[in-house]
């Protein structure tokens, strides 16, 4: 089990990795949008990204 979230949380760093380096004018453009938006909805949509990841992950397994 641990093994497999070390896999997992290395290829969050892969592709944010890759979103950085092939286009970082369009993340920093992101990120000052996302400084517009109230906590409380980031907070909504970060759950919501749990659910559906959760999901997604019982599907594939």
């Amino acid at each position: 089990m641990g093994e497999a979230l070390a896999s997992a949380l290395c290829l969050v760093l892969v592709l944010e990795g890759l979103f950085l380096f092939a286009a970082p004018a369009a993340w920093k453009r992101m990120a000052e949008q996302l400084q517009q938006i109230e906590p409380r909805r980031l907070r909504l949509y970060g759950g919501g990204m749990i659910v559906v990841g959760l999901i997604l992950l019982r599907i594939v397994h």
